[in-house]
Parts: C-alpha cells; sequence; structure tokens
C-alpha cells in the first residue's frame, strides 16, 4: 500500500480505475454520475489521505486543471444553437434568460449576506449556480417521469443553460480578476479581456468552421485537429490578456454551432468520450483537494444560501419565465423544484477558487465547498423527493407505451406512421441521414445518430419509450443497442430481428442469451426478407376480429402472405408479436400485418368483401 501512495504512475492509474468504477456504477444505479465521484474523491482525499492532488501534480496541477475545464466548456459550447432558444418553447428561452439572471441576482446577496463573502466573489458565486446541466437532470427524469412537457422543458433548459451560464461565470470572473489591480485599470482590463475572448474566440471558430465545412482537414484528424487548435487559441488567448482563454473558447464553440453548413456532431460524439474522461479524473482530483473543516466553516450560512437558492430563487425564475407558456400551476410547480447543479458549476468554481488563491481574495476558499454542498443537497435531495412530489401533483407521466425503432429502413418508417396513427408514441433513430431524411419528410420524430450515446442519452427523450425494435442492418452495433436499452428500460423490453439461418463458421454465431432476444415478428422476418416484401409492394393493414370474421378467417384469407406484427387488445393496448409468445386472439382484437402482394386477388377479395367493416372499413391501410 506505501509503494501505491508514494508512486504517482500507480496513483494515476487508481484515479482512472476509481473513475471508470464510479461511472459504472452510476450507471448500474441509475444515478447522477457526479455522486459516486465526489463520494470517492472525498473518500481517497481528505478522510483517508491516500490522494492528495498537489503532491501528486505539483506545479501542473493549475494547468491541467485549466486545460481539463477548457475542454469542457469548449464542447458544452458546441451544444448552445441560437435555434434552440426559439425551437424549445417560450418557457426554455425565458429560463435560460430571464430565469438564469433572476438566480443569479438572488443568489448573490445571499452568499454576501448569509457567508460574508466579498461582493465581487459572491457574484461570482451566483453566477456560477445558475447553471443545471444534463448530467444531472437526465438520470432524474428518467426515475422521476413527469409528463412530456415538464420533461422536455427540464431536458432542454440544462442543455442549453450550460453554456449561457458558463458563458456568465467567465463574465464575472474575467471582471473580479480585472479588478484585483488598480481601480483607475479595472475596466480598461476587463474590456481587453472580452474584447480578446469575443474577437480570437469569433475568428478562431470562424477558420476551424471553414477548415472543416472545406474538408481541408483528413477525416481521420478532424477531432485531432479540433481539439488542438481549440487547446492552442486558449493558450494564446491567455498568452495576449491574462484570463482571457476560457472565454475565447467558450465564444469559439458558440460560433462554430451555429455556422451554417457546419455539421459538429462527429466532433461532439469525440469530445464526449473525452469529456467522460476528464470530467471523471477532475472530479476525483478537485473532490480530494477538498479540506473538510472548510466545510465546518460554512455554517448555518450555507443552509441559508441552499435555502435561498432552491425555494426563493427557482420559484421565482419559474414563476417569472412562465407567462406565455400555458403551464398549470402543477407543472409549474414541479418545475420550481427540480433544478440540480452539475459538472460545470463544480469544474469551474474549482478552476476559479485555484486561480483566485493567487490573488488572495478573501473568503475565496469558501467557493468550492459551498458550490459542492450545493450540488450535493440538490442532487441527493431532489432525486429522493421529486417521485413522490409528481404524484402528489398529478404530473407523472403514465407508464410509457411508445417505441424507440432503430434502423430507418422503409419497413420501419411505414411501421413507425402504422403505431403514430394509432396514438402510439414512436421515435426512429438511424446513423443514416438518407432514412432519418426520409422519415422526417413523414413526421416520424427521430434522433440522427447513435442512440447509445452520450449526446443521445441527453438530448432524445425517450419519457413515453417502454420498448425498443432493434429493425436496423447493423449486425456489429444491433447487440450493443439491445443490452444498452435492456438496462435503461428492464428486461424483455427490447426486440430483435431473426437473423435467419446461421452460418457454421463460430464467427458469425450468437451468444445464446442475445439469440433468445431475436424474435420479433417471426421465424422468418429477417431485415432482408421485410425489405424484398415491401420492396414488392408489401403493405400494412389492420383487420379487426368479431364473431362473423375469426381468427381462421384471417388465416384463410391471408394465408402465408401475412406477417403478424402487433395485435390491438379492445382496451387499446398495443402487443408485439414475437416467437416465444401466441396472443389468445378474440373478438374485438385487432391485427396488424405486413400482407405481400395477392398471387391470386379472386379468393381473398371475395373473402374480405363478405367479412364485417370497421368504423372506417374492414381493413385499413397502415
Amino acid at each position: 500500500m506505501e509503494q501505491i501512495l508514494t508512486n504517482p504512475m500507480a496513483l494515476l492509474v487508481m484515479v482512472g480505475i476509481v473513475s471508470i468504477a464510479c461511472q459504472y456504477l452510476a450507471f448500474m444505479l441509475k444515478l447522477p454520475a457526479i455522486l459516486p465521484l465526489l463520494l470517492a474523491g472525498l473518500i481517497l482525499g481528505p478522510m483517508t489521505g491516500i490522494l492528495d492532488p498537489d503532491a501528486l501534480f505539483g506545479d501542473l496541477l493549475f494547468p491541467l486543471v485549466s486545460l481539463a475545464v477548457a475542454i469542457i466548456l469548449f464542447e458544452g459550447a458546441l451544444t448552445l444553437k441560437f435555434s434552440d432558444l426559439a425551437g424549445h418553447g417560450t418557457m426554455v428561452r425565458n429560463l435560460c434568460t430571464l430565469g438564469a439572471l433572476v438566480t443569479w441576482v438572488i443568489a448573490t446577496p445571499a452568499a454576501y449576506y448569509f457567508l460574508g463573502m466579498p461582493m465581487q466573489l459572491a457574484a461570482l458565486f451566483g453566477a456560477i449556480v445558475t447553471v443545471t446541466g444534463p448530467t444531472v437532470i437526465v438520470p432524474m427524469l428518467r426515475s422521476v417521469r413527469p409528463n412530456a412537457r415538464i420533461s422536455n422543458i427540464l431536458r432542454w433548459e440544462g442543455i442549453v443553460i450550460d453554456p449561457i451560464g458558463a458563458l456568465l461565470a467567465v463574465l464575472v470572473y474575467e471582471y473580479v480578476v480585472a479588478a484585483q489591480g488598480a481601480f483607475e485599470h479595472t475596466l480598461v482590463i476587463f474590456l481587453k479581456v472580452v474584447a480578446i475572448g469575443f474577437g480570437l474566440g469569433s475568428l478562431m471558430g470562424y477558420f476551424l468552421g471553414l477548415l472543416l465545412r472545406n474538408n481541408w482537414v483528413p477525416h481521420y484528424l478532424r477531432n485531432t485537429a479540433v481539439l488542438t487548435l481549440m487547446l492552442g487559441a486558449y493558450a494564446a488567448s491567455d498568452l495576449m490578456s491574462h484570463e482571457s482563454g476560457l472565454l475565447t473558447v467558450t465564444v469559439m464553440g458558440i460560433w462554430m454551432a451555429n455556422m451554417k453548413g457546419l455539421d459538429v456532431d462527429d466532433i461532439l460524439e469525440f469530445k464526449e468520450t473525452l469529456s467522460v474522461l476528464l470530467i471523471s479524473a477532475l472530479f476525483i482530483l478537485l473532490a480530494a483537494r477538498l479540506e473538510l473543516f472548510t466545510l465546518t466553516q460554512l455554517g448555518w450560512g450555507a443552509l441559508l444560501v441552499l435555502v435561498a437558492i432552491m425555494f426563493v430563487a427557482r420559484p421565482l425564475s419559474v414563476f417569472l419565465s412562465s407567462p406565455g407558456s400555458g403551464l398549470s400551476w402543477r407543472e409549474l410547480a414541479m418545475l420550481s423544484w427540480i433544478a440540480p447543479r452539475g459538472i460545470v458549476a463544480a469544474a469551474v468554481s474549482a478552476l476559479f477558487a485555484l486561480k483566485l488563491d493567487e490573488f488572495g481574495l478573501p473568503k475565496s476558499e469558501l467557493l468550492v465547498p459551498m458550490v459542492f454542498l450545493l450540488i450535493i443537497a440538490t442532487v441527493v435531495l431532489q432525486s429522493l423527493t421529486s417521485k413522490g412530489i409528481a404524484k402528489l401533483l398529478g404530473v407523472r407521466a403514465r407508464y410509457p407505451n411508445g417505441y424507440l425503432i432503430f434502423g430507418g429502413s422503409k419497413f420501419a418508417r411505414m411501421l413507425a406512421k402504422d403505431l403514430m396513427e394509432k396514438d402510439v408514441p414512436v421515435i426512429i433513430a438511424d446513423t443514416n441521414w438518407d432514412a432519418i431524411r426520409e422519415a422526417r419528410m413523414d413526421n416520424i420524430p427521430t434522433y440522427y445518430g447513435n442512440p447509445i450515446s452520450e449526446h443521445a442519452s441527453m438530448t432524445m427523450d425517450l419519457s413515453s419509450v417502454g420498448k425498443v425494435l432493434v429493425l436496423s442492418p447493423y449486425k456489429q452495433l444491433n447487440p450493443l443497442v439491445t443490452y444498452h436499452f435492456e438496462h435503461v428500460l428492464g428486461d424483455g423490453t427490447v426486440f430483435g430481428l431473426s437473423q435467419g439461418v446461421q452460418e457454421g463458421r463460430a464467427r458469425h454465431k450468437v451468444s445464446e442469451e442475445y439469440a433468445r432476444k431475436l424474435e420479433l415478428f417471426a421465424e422468418n422476418a429477417t431485415y432482408g426478407r421485410l425489405a424484398s416484401l415491401v420492396a414488392k409492394g408489401a403493405t400494412i393493414r389492420t383487420t379487426r376480429l368479431t364473431d362473423t370474421f375469426t381468427i381462421e378467417d384471417y388465416k384463410e384469407t391471408y394465408g402465408n402472405r401475412a406477417t403478424r406484427l402487433y395485435a390491438i387488445d379492445p382496451q387499446g393496448r398495443v402487443h408485439i408479436n414475437t416467437i416465444s409468445h401466441e396472443f389468445a386472439l378474440k373478438d374485438e382484437w385487432q391485427i396488424v400485418s405486413l400482407i405481400a402482394p395477392e398471387e391470386t386477388a379472386e379468393k381473398p377479395a371475395e373473402k374480405l368483401a363478405g367479412s364485417p367493416p370497421l368504423p372506417d372499413g374492414d381493413v385499413s391501410m397502415g
């Protein structure tokens, strides 16, 4: 054990292993990863003394944390599209602008009066705590399951306010740093920092956008080039004007996110992977630097600050943002309660505290423990109580009955449209842009990209989804999607198409456990066969069973031309057809099938003509 404590390489590896273990634990328990990461840092640092980041990194700690935070802010800024402010409703726009301002205005005097912070530091604290963040919101929404309106508002508020709050915090920080010099130079220094941050950030964002949009960088170098040039802009900005780098990279990311003709999705996917690594290690290191006695120094003033932020600032910001939203008082009450703080708040506060220590700003040592205390209080308290409050207010969504369809083939789009006509929520996800474009032309909700990516977990609304149908041809990705969503939604919620007769070679065989999940529709319902039937003119039809048109009549009418897809019981519930489960189909049930083109039209047409009518005909086209 002593060798580990004195060996820098062993300590670095230990941090990596612990960070991955914390992420996995959070994934298994469906908790925000920030909680086990902070707990691990506290255990390794102040509680046991195993990890001392200052001794481990020495003078490199400050630049390493700075670069990590720069990457986190740049990634967050890449998600801020100005269209999102107008594209997700009045409430989201108001919460991310007016609501953030209200939180700042209330949190600042609370920190000033209750904690005795200097006004400059209190203003910085108030700016930092304006952000919520999708990394803590999304796991909470999965557990609480509020109705679609509340869920969408909270999700998009977390996504949009991350870079806005970070930008506000950086601007306030730049002013605080500028104010540490002579008073007459404060405004000049601040204006210089803002000018360089916005100027260089816009210039580098535009230049990097041109490189990517015109494909001047080889595809395999795109992500590496973006990362290195972004870090180069950060360093150059700091050299031009001290402490302007964070503003530069934030503006740079916002510029690229809103540049016409520039697709940043692949960059975001790379940054997500990098951010998970950085955030995991960063949180353990930052928590390990906390000194437990500083938490006790906060005293009762910390509790009063928490009350001001959670019970005054948040409800007031929601209320002032609500005109024109059409939300009920129950929905507003739910929105007022859920506002956990997350990654940006912790990372930015820790970096600022490191830098402010150099200036000797009074009470700067309280910044990090107060922010971390707010994170823990909001995440834990709201996670434990939000489900009960949602039930009490009557704003919890009903049990999800929708479907996520992975794969956007023509058959998948036909099936999605048929389900939507029966008021069943559907989302199609695919990595193929052509398939997604066709689905959007059919007005089907879509997600373009890998549905198991970090980006998908943050932005894709699964509140109405109860089952997943894997209809894609991607044999390498299908098992990953299957196991991922079985963990998220539970066993027996994911179904895939049969792969048909397997080749004898071992490398083409699938595990027995996975093979049991490949039983969607019928044994011969492979991706190729369904695509072939659709190409030949097969259609989806709905047939209602009655006492004069029974299941035997259905079989006689369609014979082997019908592939049963799902059935609808008299209560309107959808039952997906699988190989291992046969439903006892009775009167008033409806059978939805893929019907191949008729080989002989006379007999089936005669039988069909004599069958009992539905409200809009016995057989309806899907």
